[in-house]
């Protein structure tokens, strides 16, 4: 079946309130893609953010972001007022995330929610918390914990807390009760918001694509309440961290940071954290794309205390086994591989081997010096196309980065003559080629330059800040996806419609 979607961040939405959210906007945006014939909208990863606002590096791999709840709605439901919400500082470029202020304001307004909510008494909240008992205490009680001690990581508690000894949990369970509901009744503002936006997506025709990330961030609930899963010491300490190692890109690799996990321990388990941890996304994605697909056959490992990834090396990852039991446990489900980058015939041979759709990024295909596997006349069926992914500059920027040869051969490739036909022209290679499925990143789409790049890898600021501008989704734009949707037999069916 062919079809074709939109690459698009919540947070890169607009809304009222500096940040993209669950409000109307995004309704809005639901319909402007099932208009437009798609039946896709891939997002990135949902949970909190930390450090650096990455949604790669969460404090919970469960839980979901407090800033995409919906003020409209609280304000609907008589939580909040239109005054409270409108005189909050949350930046002056409409055009950007500022998740400074976002971070000092949001809460308190939640707060201010959750005070006149009386949860206490709510059913549905009980019901919701009760029905995510696997993580939603660790996780409430790791981010009260936190925000006692001024947001320092775990890794710097007392021992006894850190460690998790029962009596100082006890003791900081009494003495953060307030704090402990407070993060729960956010979970639930999210999923219940979340929840009804991916049902209206669904009755339109529309499927969720989610992203989960291989690897949990160190400073999180995850390891925090699960140190058996990692590789660390005694103490609790990493003994090794995940990147990956010197390229083309970077003469010293990249050194990620996460910890990694103590898969003979997952095997001996059966998989049990996994399981739970893919269940979760299945139920709020219709579709899963799972990032650094590479590490589940290899990793790589850099020692602990390492400023850069140079010293690591590979080591075995599970294989095929996770997907196996995966597969036995929860069925058949929709998966893409995230599986760019150098590859080894073991990696071939494991995304061979689940049968999921791989990746290929058109951006990667225009070398002068020879045949790229990215080209599209190169692709099968079974492959997930996108001119440009969230870690790739846009199309337009991407054209002003390249050296004459490669430009000149791109040019060739697709049969245009101007540099400005570029963009248009890589948007219709990806939605004619072969692959069933074809995403666009809504910048293309927009014809937007360098600034509105979501991310630069191995950088930190300046990232995850884009927005869209309010009146970008225009009728013109939306007739002109329909159509392309159309030419290339890529439109909305009603078959496509979840049940």
């Amino acid at each position: 079946m062919r079809r074709s979607g939109v690459l698009m961040p919540v947070s890169s939405l607009p809304s009222r309130f500096g940040i993209g959210g669950f409000s109307k906007e995004a309704y809005a945006f639901v319909d402007f893609l099932a208009a437009s014939g798609q039946s896709l909208w891939q997002i990135l990863p949902l949970g909190p953010t930390g450090y650096g606002d990455s949604p790669y590096q969460s404090f919970s791999t469960f839980a979901g972001s407090p800033y995409y709840i919906s003020l409209d709605a609280l304000i609907e439901e008589g939580l909040l007022t239109e005054e409270e919400c409108t005189s909050v500082d949350y930046g002056d470029d409409a055009t950007k995330v500022d998740y400074e202020k976002i971070y000092h304001t949001r809460f308190g307004l939640l707060r201010k929610a959750f005070e006149r909510a009386n949860v206490s008494e709510n059913v549905e909240y009980i019901e919701f918390v009760t029905a995510n008992q696997q993580w939603i205490k660790d996780y409430a009680m790791y981010m009260a914990i936190k925000d006692s001690l001024d947001g320092i990581s775990w890794i710097a508690w007392d021992e006894e807390i850190r460690l998790r000894k029962p009596d100082a949990m006890q003791i900081y369970e009494e003495k953060l009760k307030e704090d402990i509901a407070f993060y729960c009744y956010q979970q639930f503002l999210f999923s219940k918001q979340w929840i009804a936006l991916k049902n209206y997506a669904n009755k339109k025709g529309i499927r969720i694509v989610g992203d989960i990330p291989i690897y949990v961030a160190f400073d999180s609930a995850d390891t925090w309440a699960n140190p058996e899963l990692f590789q660390l010491d005694a103490e609790n300490i990493p003994v090794a961290v995940a990147g990956c190692p010197p390229d083309a890109f970077s003469e010293t690799g990249q050194l990620w940071g996460n910890p990694l996990y103590k898969w003979d321990y997952h095997e001996e388990t059966g998989f049990a954290w996994w399981l739970q941890r893919l269940s979760h996304c299945f139920r709020i994605y219709d579709i899963v794309r799972i990032d650094h697909f590479r590490g589940f056959d290899e990793y790589w490992s850099v020692p602990y205390g390492d400023e850069t990834a140079e010293n690591g090396e590979w080591k075995k990852g599970p294989g095929y086994n996770l997907f196996a039991v995966m597969k036995k446990k929860l069925g058949s489900q929709a998966v893409i591989a995230e599986d760019l980058g150098f590859l080894t015939p073991s990696v071939l041979k494991l995304v061979k081997k689940t049968r999921y759709p791989g990746m290929k990024v058109l951006q990667f295909a225009f070398d002068a010096k020879g045949d790229s596997d990215y080209l599209p006349h190169n692709y099968t069926s079974n492959c997930v196309v996108y001119t440009g992914t969230h870690d790739n500059d846009t199309v337009n920027g991407w054209i002003s980065s390249l050296n004459k040869k490669d430009l000149a051969f791109a040019k060739k490739y697709l049969h245009v003559k101007k540099t400005s036909e570029i963009c248009e022209c890589l948007i219709r290679a990806a939605l004619g080629c072969v692959a069933d499925t074809a995403i666009i990143p809504m910048q293309d789409y927009l014809g937007l330059g360098a600034k509105a790049r979501i991310n630069t890898p191995s950088t930190l600021g300046g990232n995850w800040e884009w927005r869209m501008e309010r009146d970008a989704c225009t009728e013109e734009l939306s007739k002109h996806m329909l159509e392309l949707s159309q030419i290339y037999s890529r439109t909305v069916r009603q078959s496509t419609k979840k049940r």
